[in-house]
């Protein structure tokens, strides 16, 4: 592995193109490069956490290098990308997910950020709504896009990009996880292979995999439902604050999201019960 503090020639780095949101990542070796930001301190914590309490799923934080950027390991696999690919819409990567999701949560519960903790967030974000289920909040990821989880053997095992992560509740997380890979969006908008597929048992599926309580199942369609619309919210005024947000508006969000609201008031009663059952 690449130490952090030892003189890299710039032909060594090779640059990770992701969503276009962070600029400057790069792979050193066995490491990942990324720009310093006000959050990055906490992050670095968390992940350092994570990985003592028993969460391997994760990038390790290796701190500083030599030019101030953050250093983190280099999480090897696959990451798919959108429209996803057909083999990405079995039940068995869905339960894999919920899987992983919850030894994330497992390992988080408990930590307790430091008092000058930095948190991101989009520009001109709302702030989150009451938690749902009354259960405390907890550190994660909130941010499952297909570029966030690693595969391996067909399967997710880790994730990575923890730049959105803060204080949430496990619902809430859940809801973020099932509302790309379930997904929670209209027929419209979904990858060929995820367009006719039986959303309900999907979500239900989740939940058993996950271990849900029957308090989460009862919260879950309307806090998926209250965050399809804080996401519409947030990026619509993002857009107006940010050039790369304003082309996620353009090239789609702004179409997608009001179908996806109006997709879940359909739908949520019949994922409610497939999940009570």
């Amino acid at each position: 592995m690449t130490h952090p503090s030892r003189g890299i020639d710039q032909s060594e780095e090779e640059p990770l193109v992701g969503d276009g949101v962070t600029q400057g990542i790069v792979r050193v070796g066995d490491t990942v490069r990324r720009p310093v930001r006000p959050f990055t301190l906490t992050i670095q914590a968390y992940l350092a956490h994570l990985h003592a309490a028993g969460f391997s799923g994760a990038p390790v934080p290796l701190g500083l290098d030599e030019q101030g950027r953050e250093v983190l390991s280099f999480v090897p696999g696959d990451v798919p990308r959108d429209p996803l690919p057909p083999e990405t819409a079995r039940d068995d990567v869905l339960v894999a997910l919920a899987q992983l999701i919850r030894r994330l949560h497992d390992a988080a519960e408990g930590w307790v950020p430091p008092e000058d903790a930095a948190w991101s967030g989009i520009p001109g974000m709302r702030a989150g709504d009451a938690t749902p289920d009354g259960e405390p909040l907890l550190v994660s990821h909130r941010d499952y896009c297909p570029g966030n989880v690693v595969f391996r053997d067909g399967l997710p095992a880790a994730l990575i990009d923890f730049d959105l992560a803060k204080p949430t509740t496990r619902v809430d997380d859940i809801a973020n996880a099932l509302y790309y890979w379930a997904p929670l969006i209209h027929p419209e908008d979904r990858a060929p292979a995820f367009r006719d597929l039986d959303i309900p048992h999907r979500v239900a599926l989740f939940a058993d995999a996950y271990g849900m309580t029957p308090e989460q199942r009862r919260v879950l369609v309307p806090a998926a439902t209250t965050m399809i619309g804080r996401f519409h919210t947030n990026m619509r005024t993002a857009a107006d604050r940010d050039p790369v947000f304003r082309r996620f508006w353009i090239e789609g969000a702004k179409d997608r999201l009001p179908r996806a609201e109006a997709w879940m008031q359909q739908q949520g009663p019949s994922i409610t019960a497939a999940i009570a059952r």
